[in-house]
C-alpha cells in the first residue's frame, strides 16, 4: 500500500517546491545572495542619483568682467559648501550677448540688465547691481539740461547695450525733432571723442561704485575748481511711471567729487537693475534653494568681496517689469514647502514598499527551503490523494486499511484545529471531505462485492458490519 500511494502523494506538490527541492542549498543561497546584491546596488545607485547636485548653466557678460566675477564667487561658494545646486559659468562677452544666449536656451540662468535683450522667458532670482543713467558734459559746458542738447551729438558709451535708454529719452523729450544725434562709442574711445569735440556729452549707465566713478572722472580734464557737468533727467518720474525697466533716482550731491562737491546738489536721473534671472521652466524647488544659497553667500562673503554687497531681493510684486521666479518668490515670502509637503508622499509610500520587501524576503526564505512544511497543507494533500487510491483498490482488506488511515488523519486534524480561530471552517471542510471519501469506500466495496458474486469467487466479507465513519 505504501509503495503504491507514495508516488501519487507527490502529485499535490506545487512546481516551485519541486524546483526548490531539485537545487542544492548552496545553489539557492548563491542565487539569493546575487539577487540581494543586485537589489542593494540598484537602491544605492538610485539614492546617489536622487542626491546628486543639480548643475545650472549661467551666462554672464560684462565689459569689465564684474558679472563673471560675481557668478564665479557664488559658484565657488556653492561647490565648497556641498550645495545641492551648482553653477557652470559661461562667459558670453557683454550683457547683451548674455541675454541673447539666455533667450536662445543655451543657459538656464543669466546675469542681465532689465532693459537689454529678449527676457520674455526670464524670471528674477536676485538683484545683483543697479546701473545709474548719467549724461555727462565736459567741465564748463553750457549744456545743463536735456533741452539744451538740441543740435548736439551725444556719445553712447557701450553702444547697443544702452539703446533702450536712448529710445526712452527720445520718446519723452522728442529728441529726434530736436536734431539730437546719438553715436555709439566704445568705452576705450570715449575720452578721445570728448577731447576732439566729436560729441558734446556722453551717456553712460554705470553703478555708483568707486571703480566706475573713477572711470567717469577720467573721461574729462578736470581743474581745481571745475568738474564734469551732470545733466539732470527731469522727466525721470514720467519715464518710470510707464511700467518699464527704469525707476527714478537722485544722484547724491558730491558723487563725482567731494570738495568742492560735484554735483553741488542732487541730480534727478534714471536707474536700471542688473538681475540674476532663471528660465521660467527651471524647477521651483531648485530655484528656491539657489536663492537661499545666494543670500547666504552675500552674508558670508560681502565683507571680503564688496562686489557681492549689491546683491538684494528683487521686486516680488505681481506687476513688476520682470516677474520673480515662483521658487525665488516662495523663498523670499517664506512660503516654501514644509517637510510634510515635500516628503509626505515618501512617508506614505514607505510602509507599502517595506511591505512589498517583506513579501519578497518571505518568498526568498521559502525558496531556500528553511521554512517548515505546513502541517495543514500536508493533511489536505493526503486527503486529495485518497480518492484516486480508492478507485484502484482490488481487495476489501485494502479498503479497510484506507479507512484506518482516514480515521488517523481526521483525528489528528481535529486535535490540531481545536484551539485555532478558524477551526469551525476547517472542521466543516474536513467533515465534507470525510463524507465524500466514506461514500467512495462503500461504493468501491459494493463494486468489488458485485464483481465477486458474478465470478462465483466472492471473498468473505470480514468487515461487512463495520460502521461508517462519522465525524
Amino acid at each position: 500500500m505504501s509503495d503504491r500511494s507514495a508516488p501519487e502523494s507527490a502529485v499535490g506538490r506545487i512546481p516551485v517546491k519541486a524546483f526548490r527541492m531539485a537545487l542544492p542549498l548552496w545553489v539557492r543561497a548563491v542565487l539569493l545572495a546575487g539577487v540581494l546584491c543586485i537589489v542593494a546596488g540598484t537602491a544605492l545607485i538610485s539614492y546617489r542619483w536622487y542626491l546628486r547636485p543639480t548643475t545650472l548653466t549661467i551666462a554672464v557678460g560684462c565689459s569689465d568682467g564684474e558679472a563673471k566675477q560675481i557668478a564665479t564667487l557664488i559658484a565657488g561658494h556653492l561647490a565648497t559648501t556641498q550645495s545641492s545646486v551648482r553653477l557652470k559659468v559661461e562667459n558670453s562677452g557683454n550683457v547683451l550677448d548674455a541675454a541673447k544666449a539666455f533667450a536662445a536656451g543655451a543657459a538656464d540662468l543669466a546675469i542681465v540688465r532689465a532693459d537689454v535683450g529678449d527676457l520674455s522667458q526670464a524670471r528674477t532670482v536676485a538683484l545683483t547691481a543697479r546701473g545709474v543713467v548719467m549724461i555727462v558734459a565736459p567741465p564748463g559746458s553750457a549744456i545743463t539740461s536735456v533741452a539744451k542738447l538740441r543740435d548736439h551729438s551725444v556719445g553712447v558709451v557701450g553702444g547697443e547695450v544702452n539703446h533702450g535708454v536712448v529710445e526712452a529719452l527720445k520718446r519723452e523729450y522728442d529728441l529726434g525733432r530736436a536734431n539730437v544725434v546719438f553715436k555709439d562709442i566704445a568705452p576705450a574711445d570715449a575720452r578721445r571723442a570728448v577731447q576732439s569735440k566729436e560729441v558734446a556729452a556722453l551717456l553712460l549707465v554705470v553703478p555708483l561704485t568707486d571703480k566706475y566713478l573713477s572711470f567717469v572722472r577720467g573721461l574729462f580734464r578736470e581743474g581745481p575748481t571745475s568738474s564734469p557737468v551732470l545733466i539732470p533727467i527731469d522727466s525721470a518720474g514720467a519715464i518710470a511711471d510707464s511700467k518699464g525697466p527704469y525707476e527714478s533716482f537722485d544722484i547724491p550731491k558730491g558723487t563725482l567729487r567731494g570738495a568742492p562737491p560735484a554735483p553741488d546738489d542732487d541730480v534727478t536721473s534714471l536707474r536700471v537693475g542688473y538681475f540674476l534671472v532663471a528660465n521660467r521652466h527651471v524647477n521651483a524647488g531648485v530655484v528656491a534653494e539657489l536663492a537661499r544659497k545666494i543670500m547666504n553667500v552675500r552674508r558670508d562673503l560681502a565683507g571680503e568681496q564688496p562686489l557681492l554687497s549689491g546683491i538684494a531681493t528683487p521686486d516680488v510684486d505681481a506687476d513688476a517689469f520682470l516677474s520673480v521666479h515662483p521658487g525665488a518668490a516662495a523663498f523670499y515670502n517664506g512660503t516654501q514647502e514644509s517637510f510634510m509637503d515635500r516628503y509626505g508622499n515618501a512617508i506614505y509610500l514607505t510602509p507599502m514598499v517595506l511591505g512589498a520587501l517583506a513579501s519578497v524576503f518571505a518568498a526568498a526564505w521559502r525558496f531556500l527551503g528553511v521554512r517548515q512544511v505546513d502541517a495543514a497543507q500536508t493533511t489536505w494533500e493526503a486527503l486529495c490523494v485518497l480518492p484516486g487510491r480508492i478507485r484502484k483498490i482490488d481487495t476489501d482488506a485494502e479498503l479497510a486499511a484506507i479507512e484506518d488511515e482516514l480515521d488517523t488523519i481526521i483525528r489528528s486534524q481535529l486535535l490540531k484545529s481545536a484551539g485555532a480561530d478558524d477551526s469551525a471552517s476547517d472542521v466543516a471542510a474536513l467533515v465534507a471531505a470525510a463524507h465524500r471519501l466514506d461514500n467512495l469506500i462503500h461504493h468501491r466495496r459494493a463494486t468489488l462485492a458485485a464483481a465477486a458474486s458474478l465470478s462465483g469467487k466472492a471473498e468473505p466479507q470480514q468487515d461487512a458490519g463495520r460502521p461508517v465513519i462519522k465525524c
